[in-house]
């Protein structure tokens, strides 16, 4: 299903795909990864293009998707964070003490 679409590069869901997360369609890069990516690593749009091998349009893009649905975005990031803790419970891996 397509969820916004102003220009050539979509944001889509799809179920079976990053569990229904929104991505870049034909890629399984999700709009907060690029969005992360950018916002909250402080790289360029350009720089992300590049590493990621994208246009430039389709790193704007998901950066467009993210602000126009911040309670959805931010709900992704609790559930990401919510399995990082439940994973981290479960390993054997030495935690690190805080």
């Amino acid at each position: 299903m397509i969820l916004y679409c102003e220009s050539m590069s979509d944001v889509v869901t799809t179920e079976s795909v990053l569990d229904g997360t929104p991505r870049l369609d034909g890629h399984r890069i999700s709009a907060l990864q690029i969005a992360d990516m950018v916002v909250d690593s402080a790289r360029t749009p350009e720089y992300v293009a590049d590493q990621l091998d994208l246009s430039l349009a389709n790193t704007h893009e998901p950066l467009a998707y993210y602000y126009r649905h911040p309670d959805e975005m931010d709900a992704l990031r609790a559930k990401d964070e919510a399995l990082k803790a439940e994973l981290d419970e479960l390993s054997n891996a030495p935690h690190k003490q805080t």
